[in-house]
């Protein structure tokens, strides 16, 4: 039985407010935040990065499982669209970061917004084949949105890491598919500091399709309908595509609420579907079931049927803090600090 054995999620503290970012730009930001479900984003400090918030999720991930060995890890995964170097793996840095030794394999995965996810699947797949004990796959990104542009009310930065195995599971995953094709909807090329995004074309052709046709396939192979579901997760690039899509497949709001995080920090990219599932888990009981679809531009969803086990009921979840107290520990900034954070202002070289 392969699964969840344990997981950590981190969110920066500062956040930034649609209107903020409207006043600067000339902007009706309140709109733009409604029209999008967007109350606020959070936004990395100075000090703050992919491999700082991997890190920090890892370590809350393994403080609830005190006895898990981190030797016996034998796989990492992290997938994001901002890792810090284009030449040097963050995988191997928050490997080192929570003790895992030289004897397994580390990754860094990109695919858009699902490379989180993959990173899960691909662990999955480590555990299953014996090759791996235990796998950690993680989903964090500071995401990019050019300034002034709609993608900058929603790209923001948070994380979730996922340990693997096959003992003592808290949410064991019946069955994972994906559904792929190449629909270019958002790129960024080398070099480019920001992504372009193709507008309208990122709904009903590349989000909406992928989304939809990954998860009916997984309970139409599951024999499943959304009544059999007590949460659904799917990913949230703004608070309006997930609650569209839940709605177009038959989900109920009270079914999508706990995992929709978006409209309170905004859209995490790999980071996003993680922190949604992370959440569920924070207020999980035994028994419950879980339908989680990611969705990543390019284009692909990767959808996964899950059940928690009893073995949550003597998890250590409070050896580490849930997401809700640390979304609770919030400071708003002004755009002047947001562009000073996140390094928009290009300082001259020395």
């Amino acid at each position: 039985m392969e699964g969840i054995v344990s997981y950590g999620a981190y969110v920066p503290r500062y956040r930034i407010l649609p209107e903020e970012i409207g006043r600067v730009w000339g902007a009706d930001g309140k709109s733009m935040g409604k029209g999008l479900m967007i109350n606020q984003k959070s936004v990395p400090s100075p000090d703050e990065d992919t491999v700082t918030i991997a890190t920090e999720a890892a370590r809350y991930m393994m403080a609830r499982v005190p006895e898990v060995s981190s030797a016996d890890i034998g796989a990492v995964y992290i997938g994001s669209e901002s890792h810090p170097y284009a030449v040097k793996p963050s995988s191997a840095i928050v490997a080192a970061a929570i003790g895992a030794t030289p004897d397994m394999t580390a990754v860094d995965m990109e695919f858009a917004c699902k490379a989180g996810t993959a990173g899960i699947q691909a662990g999955l797949a480590m555990v299953k084949a014996g090759y791996a004990k235990y796998a950690v796959a993680i989903g964090a990104d500071t995401s990019q949105g050019a300034p002034g542009d709609a993608l900058e009310y929603s790209a923001a930065a948070g994380g979730a890491a996922y340990l693997l195995g096959s003992e003592n599971v808290i949410a064991q995953v019946n069955k994972t598919l994906s559904f792929t094709t190449d629909t270019s909807d958002f790129w960024r090329r080398e070099g480019m500091m920001y992504p372009v995004h193709g507008g309208r074309f990122s709904g009903a052709p590349a989000y909406f399709r992928h989304v939809s046709t990954a998860a009916k396939n997984l309970m139409k192979a599951m024999g499943t309908e959304p009544a059999d579901y007590n949460y659904a997760v799917f990913h949230q690039p703004n608070g309006k595509f997930p609650t569209r899509v839940a709605a177009q497949l038959g989900f109920q709001p009270e079914q999508i609420e706990c995992g929709l995080l978006t409209p309170n920090i905004g859209n995490c990219y790999s980071g996003a579907v993680p922190l949604g599932l992370a959440h569920v888990l924070d207020h999980a009981k035994p028994g419950d079931r879980i339908l989680v679809t990611s969705y990543g531009s390019g284009a692909g969803s990767d959808a996964f049927d899950i059940t928690v086990t009893d073995a949550i009921k003597d998890y250590k979840r409070q050896n580490a803090p849930v997401l809700d107290d640390i979304l609770s520990r919030t400071v708003v900034i002004d755009y002047a600090t947001y562009a000073k954070y996140k390094n928009t202002i290009k300082m001259p070289e020395e």
